[in-house]
């Protein structure tokens, strides 16, 4: 049984000490945001934050994890108004987002170290395997995520958490079949 604090909220996992964090985050504490993507910690999709620190979620098991603090990116912020994710859709840095979370971690991470990295300290910190290559617009991303947390500067709108429910009530105009001629 291990206990740690995932989100702000104590958790206990009643699984196998050895079980990767990954899992229990995905299985146990529905926590999906955090990808599973190579297992072996090559992709950095399952980057979590733990004690601030990024780490791969899939090389850590859930004894080493005990007592510590844990985010994913569902704990980062409940409306995305996180300046990394407001700058990877401003400057269009998520292609199919599988990466995306794990990217935002470790971006995450990098900034609360480093209010202004520069493009040699972004691609060092940064270790995730994008597939759709966004690459230099992810960099573009960190970099400006890093000016609107030091109010440098700010974007215009933070992306939208989802369908309001009056838009999602509204209604949907019937589909129009042809006519057999």
């Amino acid at each position: 049984m291990s206990r740690l604090i995932v989100n702000d909220r104590p958790v206990e996992f009643l699984m196998e000490p050895d079980t990767p964090l990954l899992w229990a985050l995905r299985d146990a504490a529905n926590l999906t945001g955090t990808k599973f993507g190579c297992g072996n910690g090559d992709c950095g999709s399952c980057m979590v934050l733990i004690d601030g620190q990024a780490l791969r979620s899939c090389l850590v098991t859930i004894e080493e994890a005990e007592g510590r603090y844990v985010t994913t990116i569902e704990g980062l912020s409940g409306d995305r108004s996180h300046p990394v994710q407001q700058a990877m859709v401003a400057e269009q840095a998520v292609q199919c987002g599988f990466c995306t979370p794990g990217i935002v971690m470790a971006a995450a991470a990098l900034l609360a170290n480093n209010g202004s990295p520069g493009e040699a300290e972004i691609k060092a910190a940064i270790p995730n395997i994008c597939r759709c290559g966004v690459y230099p617009r992810l960099v573009r991303a960190i970099e400006r995520a890093g000016r609107v947390a030091n109010r440098q500067e700010r974007i215009s709108a933070a992306p939208a958490p989802g369908i309001s429910a009056e838009d999602a009530a509204g209604e949907v105009p019937a589909l129009q079949t042809p006519s057999n001629p």
